[in-house]
């Protein structure tokens, strides 16, 4: 059964750092692009960052460059994003999103996790 699981979701105050995960299972992932994205009450989900699981490159949304960083450990089969400098604008539900050949949109991905919540206070 293929999975991604999310965690490491919370609460933060504004100016924090947090980190998320996403633990894939259930297949090999190395041809595929892991992503994330996140969805705030009202709004559509929304790109944040992807990684190639081959070779590494990253791609980030605008909102989130130089503050989030994706990462993955190829020996866990997980990916991370670690996410610095946070604003309450950052609050959203999480989803960790795994395709091929993946890219900005959700529509490219067809493995979900489950999501995990992310709240920034001010």
């Amino acid at each position: 059964q293929v999975q991604l699981v999310e965690s490491g979701g919370g609460l933060v105050q504004a100016g924090g750092s947090l980190r998320v995960s996403c633990a894939a299972s259930g297949r090999t992932f190395s041809n595929y692009v892991m992503a994330w994205f996140r969805q705030a009450p009202g709004k559509e989900r929304e790109f944040v960052a992807r990684i190639r699981w081959s070779g590494g490159s990253t791609l980030y949304a605008d909102s989130v460059k130089g503050r989030f960083t994706i990462s993955r450990d190829n020996a866990k089969n997980t990916v991370y994003l670690e996410m610095n400098s946070l604003k309450p604008e950052d609050t959203a539900v999480y989803y960790c999103a795994a395709g091929s050949p993946g890219g900005r949109y959700y529509w490219m991905y067809d493995i979900w996790g489950q999501g995990t919540q992310v709240t920034v206070s001010v």
